[in-house]
């Protein structure tokens, strides 16, 4: 996959000019590689990140660079993205630069397929305990995924584990391979809610109604010392 980027000279709250025009602020950085500042068509980026996620690697064409830049079409990871909190839209794009003869580590998340028969047929609750699993790999040979079929869930109790998933040789999980991915769990008891009132709350009322007898019992007494 290509995405084109330009070269950017705006910095600070200036790059809001740049979100005006649907342009999303970039950096770019890697082991041994100059940092480039950058901006991206935000419906372009969109449209790639969709396809390669942050695990697959993609080629940056930078428009306004020097001849070497264009010509060598830099090859990236999307490493980070930021979001704005209120309206969820990307704001900032870290770009990693990588070396294809040399490994490297990222995570890659974990796609669960299938139905689980522990689950339509027992009744069971399907638990993903791990949604991503980081892995190290020359940059060529990164999945952009790892599918987990569920089909063989086929009762309460029963699990996957790392060890269970076959992954190409080429790429290395950075996890223990007794880690359980999924498992399928007895659904939970439902609680009698007869009364739904904690012990701390029971401690309060009868100290309110301990303290409402003794105001009636100094009130009674003063009565009586004022006859």
């Amino acid at each position: 996959m290509e995405l084109g980027v330009q070269k950017r000279e705006i910095f600070g709250k200036k790059v809001k000019a740049l979100r005006e025009q649907e342009l999303i602020p970039a950096e770019l950085y890697g082991h041994g590689f100059e940092n480039l500042h950058l901006s991206v068509s935000a419906k372009n980026f969109s449209r790639v990140f969709k396809e390669a996620g942050e695990s697959t690697v993609i080629k940056l064409k930078v428009e306004g660079g020097d001849e070497k830049e264009k010509s060598s079409e830099l090859n990236v990871l999307i490493h980070d993205i930021q979001k704005n909190a209120l309206t969820d839209e990307i704001s900032h794009i870290d770009f990693y630069q990588v070396r294809m003869d040399e490994k490297i580590k990222t995570t890659v998340p974990l796609i669960f397929v299938g139905e689980a028969p522990g689950v339509k047929e027992k009744g069971g609750i399907l638990i993903k305990a791990v949604k991503e699993i980081e892995v190290e790999s020359l940059p060529a040979d990164l999945p952009n995924n790892i599918s987990i079929n569920i089909d063989v869930l086929d009762d309460i109790g029963k699990s996957i584990h790392m060890k269970d998933i076959k992954i190409d040789e080429k790429v290395k999980v950075l996890i223990d391979a007794e880690t359980v991915i999924t498992t399928i769990t007895e659904p939970a008891k439902e609680e009698e809610k007869a009364e739904e009132v904690s012990v701390e709350d029971v401690k309060v009322e009868g100290e309110e109604e301990k303290e409402k007898k003794e105001r009636e019992e100094t009130t009674e007494e003063k009565k009586k010392e004022g006859k």
